[in-house]
Order: structure tokens, then sequence, then C-alpha cells
């Protein structure tokens, strides 16, 4: 019998996800294929009326150390392992009375499962580490040219459709491939446990670094329609993240659609962390090409979506709304106001008539609940691919601590510009620099912004823009940069329109130029020391 097409006569079973096992064991006993298992997966089968023989008949050792040892031993892994055609090999299993396995089934335990739960203990992860079912995969993996490995249940069906094409054997085609599968599966099952302990050592970079992503799904195409683009999961992940969301309507999100999302999420859920003062707490964001374009706390979802979206109606014309609680139908009606369209809506939930009335709106418009209540353990670094390489940095989740600011000049600030400045530092975070926002108090409803100036590449034309957009609304407001102003010209920009109080992090050879502007234009000047760069 050639190589390319070797029977199936024995299967070695041993699967800690058990959907599908039984119907496969007894399509492959149906088959003629003998049935080797271990501990819980012996058992199931064994209830299900499957003739199994358990691994300690073949290692003639018990099972030891609370299941950590049963499968590590040459009566196996001789049998996996040995090349069928080498008259040494085939001396050697004679010799020790072991069989060959032509199959291995296996999964892993779940660690990945195991280590997403908040409150899971390291004793509970480390027992949860698999050492003899990677062994296995790889063992089969490696011998693919004989052994057919199947390393999860989505290939069950295929397995048994082959063996039924071909004589009860699969193709070398076939065994190639899901090698390829279980040696992939092993990479990501050992980069989740990189990952895991790697976050409880006190090294933040790691010498080698080892990310395991899981296809979720494959996207229409990128940012262009000539490029081909697909969407990964990270498995350590939980909590409010858009890959995690649950899609409540609308059509597949597209690369940019996914990527604008996050970018609003990550917005709000900054301003959900805000303490809220004169009763402003609950927020929204409107984003454009991932920047806010308008951002709004009020007393009430409804107040700010609505402030929100006034922040610059045109751009959120088309542009993705993000909530930092769930959305109510006072808020849904806001939403759907004849002038407003929206490509996604992503919150921590919706309620029953908010979602009526949003699909009776919007045939298409994506709604996404990323729910808001479990704890987050996503990862604390951020990557970003270059050509060559990839640059790792910590996640930006400062927030603003008005008291440690320093007054430079002018007037003490109010309560409430400091509360108002805290929240723009939060939106301006979000912009990409150079950035510059202007907002403030819009009356009685909540704070809001005004104006935006990004991704410009002089901070004179970010203050321009942001007051350009701000327009009359500039008179008394506040504005914010992301970084420090590096002459006394974009201030100038911004005082003259109108705006009572800057605040950026300082640190400009030119510092005192600024603070002597504001000193005498009667315009108060914060610096809080922190920057918020975001390319």
């Amino acid at each position: 019998m050639p190589s390319t097409a070797y029977p199936i006569r024995r299967a070695l079973l041993s699967v800690s996800d058990k959907t599908d096992l039984v119907p496969f064991a007894k399509a492959l006993a149906s088959r003629g294929v003998k049935i080797v298992s271990t501990g819980g997966t012996a058992r199931a089968l064994t209830s299900a009326g499957v003739d199994v023989q358990a691994v300690e008949q073949l290692t003639h050792f018990p099972e030891g150390l609370d299941g950590r040892v049963k499968t590590l031993h040459p009566g196996v892994h001789g049998g996996i392992l040995a090349v069928r055609n080498n008259p040494e090999h085939e001396a050697f299993l004679r010799k020790h009375g072991i069989e060959p396995i032509d199959l291995v089934c296996i999964n892993l335990y779940p660690f990945q499962e195991t280590v997403s739960k908040p409150d899971v203990s390291m004793s509970e992860a480390i027992e949860n580490i698999d050492v003899g079912g990677p062994a296995m995969l790889r063992a089969a993996a490696k011998n693919h040219q004989w052994v057919t490995v199947v390393p999860a249940a989505r290939f069950y069906d295929r397995i048994v459709q082959e063996m039924d094409s071909n004589g009860g054997c699969t193709t070398q085609a076939t065994r190639a491939e899901l090698a390829a599968a279980a040696f992939a599966r092993t990479s990501e099952y050992d980069a989740a446990i990189t990952s895991f302990l790697g976050r409880h050592t006190p090294a933040a970079f790691p010498q080698t670094l080892q990310l395991g992503y899981l296809k979720l799904d494959e996207l229409r195409y990128g940012e262009n329609p000539h490029q081909a683009a697909a969407l990964y999961r990270d498995p350590s992940s939980t909590g409010p993240t858009v890959v995690n969301a649950r899609q409540l309507h609308g059509k597949q999100l597209s690369y940019n659609n996914i990527n604008d999302a996050a970018a609003a999420l990550e917005a709000a859920k900054s301003l959900g962390r805000l303490n809220g003062a004169s009763g402003w707490s609950v927020g929204a964001v409107v984003v454009k090409h991932t920047n806010p374009c308008g951002g709004a706390v009020a007393g009430t979802l409804a107040e700010a979506v609505a402030l929100a979206i006034a922040g610059d109606p045109r751009a959120a014309y088309g542009g993705i709304l993000a909530t930092t609680h769930a959305v109510d139908a006072d808020a849904a009606r806001v939403v759907c106001d004849p002038s407003n369209f929206f490509e996604v809506i992503v919150a921590p939930d919706f309620d029953e008539a908010a979602l009526e009335m949003l699909r009776s709106r919007w045939a298409n418009v994506r709604l996404l609940a990323v729910g808001g209540k479990s704890p987050s353990t996503a990862r604390k670094m951020e990557y970003r691919s270059v050509p060559g390489g990839m640059l790792v940095q910590e996640r930006d989740t400062r927030m603003p601590n008005t008291s440690a600011w320093e007054q430079r000049a002018g007037p003490k600030p109010t309560e409430r510009q400091l509360h108002a400045a805290a929240a723009l530092v939060l939106l301006c975070k979000h912009v990409s620099s150079n950035a510059v926002v202007v907002g403030g108090p819009d009356g009685e409803r909540g704070i809001r912004l005004f104006g935006v100036g990004s991704g410009q590449v002089d901070r004179v034309s970010a203050c321009r823009l942001a007051v350009e957009k701000a327009g009359p609304k500039s008179s008394g407001a506040v504005a914010v940069g992301d970084a420090f102003f590096p002459f006394s010209d974009g201030p100038q920009v911004l005082i003259d329109a109108g705006v009572k109080m800057i605040v950026h992090p300082g640190g400009s050879k030119r510092d005192q130029e600024t603070f002597d502007l504001c000193e005498a234009r009667g315009v108060t000047c914060l610096t809080t020391e922190v920057r918020h760069f975001r390319h």
C-alpha cells in the first residue's frame, strides 16, 4: 500500500471538548477502526456503547499524578511516530509489542477559556496547561505521511467522508493540511500560555514576542477593495470590545467599520471612566475615520447623543456612534432623526424598543452590543506592524488628574471648567496628532466637543481647524492640546476666537511665551505634564 493512501486501522481519541465525539467514534468503529482512549473520553465512549481499549493496556502503566501522566509513554508515542516502511522502526514495534496508531484525535485542555475568567487562580490556570495532548498532536503531525491527526471537531465529518471515498484511507494532501492545522493549534496554545504567564512576571516586554490570534472572519476586503483582509480574535481578551460584540442587526462589518467602531468604543469607554459632575456622567462619541468628530457627557443618554452629534453634524453623517450606557427608546429617537445616518452603533446593550426603532429606521445599520459588566482582560500592550517588524507599547489608559494640573496663567478655573477640561482631554487623546479640541459646557445640557483639529502636520493648523469647526461656540470655550505648543502662535489663534481656557501638557522651551500671552489676555492656562500623542 503506498504511503499516499495509508489505511486507518487504529485510532487514539482523547478530547477535552466532547462535542460530536460519540458520533465520530461510532463512525470509525463501524468502519473497522479499533478505538484507544483515555480517562473521561473512554468513559464517555463506553457509556455510549463504543468498544474502547484503555490506554493503560498500551502502556501497561496506570494513569497517575491526578491525570498528569497517562500518554507520555513509548507504547503510545512509538505507535504514533513509527515510520511504516522503515524496517528498523518495524522491528522496534515488534520487539516491544507496540501496535501502530493511524489516527490521533486530540483537543486540548481549555486553557484559554479558563484564564479568560476574571477570578481565575494561578493554580487553576496551571492545571489547565495540557502536556500530553500537545505532545501527541505534534507527534502525529510530524509523522503525517502515515498518521492522520485530528485537532478539532470540525474535521470529523471530513475524515469519515474521505475514508468512505478512499477505501478506509485518507489522502496525503489531507494529512498534510491537518498536520499544519495541528501545529497551528499547538503554536496558538503555547502563545496563550506564554501570554498569560508573561502577564504575571515583572518583564513588560519579553525577549521573544508570541501572539496567538484566532481567525474570526474573512472580510469582503480591507481598507480598499483591492486589499484582502480578515479579522482575528485575541482568545485571551474578554470584556467590551468590537471583536467580542454580539451583532444584533445589519450587514457584515467591513474592515473600516471594525477599525472605526473599535476607535469609537475606546473613546466611549474613556468617558465612562470619568467621574461625573453636575450629574453629567453618561457619554456618547461619534467617530469618523477613527477620529472623534463629536463627543459629550450629559445627564441622560438621549442628551449625550444629541450633544455628540451636534459637535459636527456634517462629519457625523455616515459615522460610528458609541455610548457608555445601553441605548434606550429616548436615545434611539434622537439617533433616528431623519437628518442622521450611522454605519455602526456600539453600546453595552439595546432595549427592545430601541432595537425596534433602529431596525425600522435602517435596514443595514450594524448594531453591536458589547456588554459592560464583565471585567476586561484585554492585553495591556498594543501592537503596530511596520515593514520588517512590530512596535509594541503600553496602551494609553491614563486618566486626567485635574488636582495635579498646574495653573500657569489667568483666572482660577471653576469646577465646571475643570470637569469640562477632563472630558476634553479624554476625547483629545483619541484624536490623531497633531490634535487640538475645543469644547465645554453647552448651557445646562452637558459637556461636548465644539470643534476638532485632527491629524495636522503643524499645531497652528490644528488650532485653526478646531475653532473653525467650533464657530461662535469658541467664545468662552475650553481648548485642549495633545502636546505642548512650540510657539504662542497656536494659542493666539485660540484666544482670538474667544477661548477662555487652554489646557496642554507643557514642556516647550517657549512655554513662557504662551503663559505671558494668556496672562495678558485674561485666559486661564493649565499644564498637565501628560502628553497624549496618537499617530
